[in-house]
């Protein structure tokens, strides 16, 4: 399953979205529950059962859903759900639920929807670089038709009921996945988390809630959706995002302006060591690449795209390599298949 998907990038990481040197990507989540069924956390699992069959009904009879894939979680493999979760199509925590799930997945991969997660519905639209508005257009159009089909848990006063209070609203989380070496560098990372912290967003790591940092690429969202509405929530990211791009091209400045020469060796260093290496680490890489984006941001470096960046950003990961080669490795395997894949991709089979 989902080998096919495997074998090419994810396109919201190779678009041309604006800004995208520095914001890989941006994303839009609704979370909805069903009025009529108990939410996930207390439901048995007749009653999640039910909710799949009840939400699957829905999307078959939805056009703008009939360029996709319906998958119940008992039918995917841990390891398929590491894919998953790699290529940010689903949160860690579906992975964690085991059976009991579904998932739809569009053809394009800017669209997924996740069944009885945290709750009956998580709907995500993603797309490349600071693009909130066309997310916003692709899930709003998607929740709107479900909201014609099935009964969502509303109140009056509070808006979208939800499983987590900080959900509950209009239910909306908008993120951006955005990379940030200048200020890691320059050590400013801190003084720019404390500032966003400020203004009702939450900085998380690359693949979201509890996990870490990886490759000086955050994803950034807003913390709480109750007595705001969609448009504020939006504007203020996209607003914030703005500042952020403007703070982290300052730091690159200030890189450039004290340090040229270590920052264009630690550029060329980290090409010769993924072009050469015979073993190679997945965080590893992703910091080496870290690098290279930084090098093509600052005009210093152009024997790769950022699409080729971008791509090897996810092929590298653990379950990715294992679906690439169809084939389940020990660690060690897959950081010899890693190394080589790299040198492949950079020059030619070594």
């Amino acid at each position: 399953m989902f080998e096919s998907m495997a074998k090419k990038p994810a396109s919201w990481l190779t678009g041309k979205g604006p800004e995208s040197e520095i914001v890989l990507s941006s994303r839009i989540r609704f979370a909805r529950n069903i009025a009529e069924f108990k939410f996930p956390p207390s439901a048995d699992t007749d009653t999640r059962e039910k909710v799949i069959e009840f939400v699957r009904s829905a999307f078959s009879s939805m056009g703008l859903l009939k360029h996709g894939h319906f998958y119940n979680s008992n039918e995917i493999s841990p390891l398929d759900q590491s894919f998953l979760v790699e290529r940010h199509l689903v949160s860690p925590e579906f992975m964690k639920n085991g059976t009991g799930g579904g998932l739809y997945i569009d053809d394009s991969e800017c669209l997924s929807i996740m069944v009885n997660e945290e709750d009956h519905i998580r709907l995500q639209s993603i797309s490349s670089g600071l693009s909130m508005n066309e997310c916003w257009e692709c899930a709003y159009k998607v929740d709107q038709e479900l909201a014609r089909k099935l009964e969502y848990a509303y109140d009056d006063q509070f808006g979208y009921l939800t499983s987590c209070p900080t959900n509950v609203g209009t239910g909306l989380r908008a993120s951006i996945l955005i990379h940030l070496p200048g200020l890691v560098l320059t050590r400013e990372i801190d003084n720019v988390i404390s500032r966003i912290s400020k203004v009702g967003l939450v900085v998380r790591g690359f693949y979201g809630e509890g996990t870490d940092v990886l490759g000086n690429l955050f994803q950034i969202s807003n913390q709480t959706t109750l007595g705001r509405s969609e448009e504020e929530i939006i504007d203020s990211l996209s607003k914030v995002t703005q500042q952020i791009i403007e703070y982290e091209l300052n730091s690159q400045e200030t890189l450039m302006k004290d340090a040229s020469d270590q920052i264009e060796d630690k550029i060329w260093r980290s090409y010769g060591i993924l072009k050469h290496a015979r073993v190679l680490a997945s965080g590893e890489v992703m910091n080496l690449l870290s690098a290279l984006r930084l090098g093509i941001c600052l005009k210093l470096f152009d024997k790769v795209s950022l699409n080729q960046i971008s791509e090897l950003l996810i092929v590298t990961q653990p379950a990715h390599l294992q679906k690439y080669y169809g084939r389940e490795m020990t660690s060690a395997e897959r950081d010899m298949v890693r190394a080589s894949l790299v040198r492949e991709s950079l020059h030619g089979k070594q």
